[in-house]
């Protein structure tokens, strides 16, 4: 797909925001005060969208609630990784005939990549006929357009269909309040692991243009944002489209150009695209965190092969030799997956034997869910689920010895930590990320929020540490 074709077009944009504005004009003249409740599942990609959405109902004039009863719109935001937030969303839709009920010129919304599958779409096109529009990431910045149709013909639209995907610049955005923002900087997937659905409803890579993300992130950073992740699929293939040899470490560096007091983290990171240049700019550019998140999913090499990695065991632990060559004291983090089709209790158990070999600070594990349309849902499976859940408890078991073991190393250090907030292991407390990406809580006064502050360890939990903030002399 050519690069003209991938960007949206100012004249494209420019109609969606004649779309907003006829929907703010029609509920200016019923003099109405629409509400839209907006409920994101899934990734921080999904956060970011959701968000997104949320900026151009602002443009047309809605304000927000959490509770799907006060609300005019209900959006539906959904991922299609797993199963259970499938099934979730499911749920949900059939809680909202309630609601269309007691309001029935309530709109509904089930968009996302969840939305993208044609079983998804067909299911609620049969039988949840209360969902008034149902659309899919490529048609996001084609929103207004979409709801606008919905309130003019009072039918249902359904815009699913399948294409490569698109880049829209200028979108509005409103974001958390607080210190964390999200940008994203590519989107799309090429990699089609067996066991995953997200190239098929979130189209090819597509980068965006380095110029706007620095710009985001620049803005971000003068409006007081000290936390930013750059998201994408896979980070490491940004720029693989662009024009040049302009990659994702060229992107780090510039953006540790910007001045400022913040902290850029990025994810997913794909091994087998990770570079040793990579690990070089992050160990060299003060303003990226000294955190990695490097998905394994297995220890196994035939497994990883069915898996479609394209990486070996080995492979993965030389990137991380290096990495903490180049940086002492890194945080890494994974992703593991227990019992995918075929796997043995062995290769199952070399997957825990790499779990010790690394030391992770921190792993994200799931049992192997099954998704319809992937390569993996069509293989045998004779594993029964009580043989893979005794498989996943031994994961956990050693993940957290070595979590504990970890986090207990850091008492008595001195860290660097963003505080955000009010913190939950005691009243009164503070709480904050450390630059690795850990939770600390410590006392201080609440004017604190918003900013770093150095903190000595003197305790730790199994998912957090407590210190003490150290005071300027």
């Amino acid at each position: 797909m050519k690069r003209e074709n991938v960007l949206v077009s100012e004249d494209a944009l420019a109609r969606q925001r004649e779309f907003e504005a006829k929907i703010k004009e029609m509920f200016t003249a019923r003099e109405a005060h629409p509400v839209a409740c907006v409920d994101t599942f899934g990734c921080q990609q999904n956060v970011a969208d959701g968000q997104k959405l949320m900026g151009m109902l602002a443009d047309c004039g809605f304000t927000f609630t959490e509770d799907p009863k006060e609300a005019d719109l209900v959006i539906l935001n959904t991922c299609a990784v797993r199963e259970h937030a499938e099934q979730r969303v499911f749920g949900n839709l059939g809680i909202l005939t309630h609601t269309k009920k007691e309001n029935p010129e309530q709109v509904i919304c089930l968009c996302g990549c969840m939305a993208q599958e044609e079983r998804v779409s067909q299911r609620v096109k049969e039988s949840y006929r209360h969902v008034d529009l149902v659309f899919g990431p490529h048609a996001l910045w084609k929103f207004p357009e979409l709801l606008w149709q919905v309130y003019e013909t009072r039918k249902r639209v359904f815009a699913v269909d399948n294409e490569d995907g698109t880049i829209a610049e200028g979108i509005p955005v409103v974001r958390e309040k607080g210190v964390k923002a999200w940008v994203s900087i590519m989107y799309g997937c090429n990699n089609f692991c067996s066991y995953c659905i997200v190239p098929y409803v979130r189209g090819r890579e597509r980068s965006r243009d380095p110029q706007y993300v620095l710009r985001e992130v620049r803005e971000l950073v003068e409006a007081g944002y000290k936390d930013i992740t750059l998201l994408g699929q896979n980070v490491n293939s940004y720029g693989n489209d662009l024009e040049g040899d302009y990659r994702f470490p060229d992107l780090l560096e510039d953006i540790d150009k910007i001045p400022g007091e913040y902290l850029i983290r990025f994810m997913s990171s794909h091994p087998k695209d990770a570079t040793n240049r990579l690990f070089d700019v992050m160990a060299k550019c003060s303003h990226v965190a000294k955190q990695l998140h490097l998905p394994v999913q297995s220890g196994n090499d035939r497994v990883l092969k069915e898996m479609n990695r394209r990486y070996t065991r080995e492979k993965y632990l030389e990137e991380v030799r290096y990495a903490r060559s180049v940086m002492p004291g890194l945080v890494i983090t994974s992703d593991i997956i227990i019992g995918f089709p075929g796997e043995t209790e062995a290769e199952a158990m070399d997957t825990v034997s790499l779990v010790e070999e690394v030391g992770y600070d921190a792993l994200f594990t799931f049992i192997y869910s099954p998704r319809p349309g992937t390569r993996a849902a069509e293989m045998p499976d004779p594993i029964s689920q009580e043989e893979k859940g005794k498989w996943f408890r031994e994961l956990l078991e050693v993940q957290g010895e070595i979590g504990c073991s970890s986090y207990h190393n850091y008492i008595g250090r001195t860290m660097r930590v963003l505080c955000e907030g009010p913190g939950r292991t005691r009243d009164g407390c503070l709480t904050g990320k450390s630059i690795q990406n850990i939770i600390v809580d410590f006392d201080g006064d609440k004017s604190l929020i918003g900013s770093f502050v150095d903190v000595k360890i003197t305790d730790a939990l199994n998912w957090a540490l407590i210190g003490e903030l150290v005071k300027e002399n």
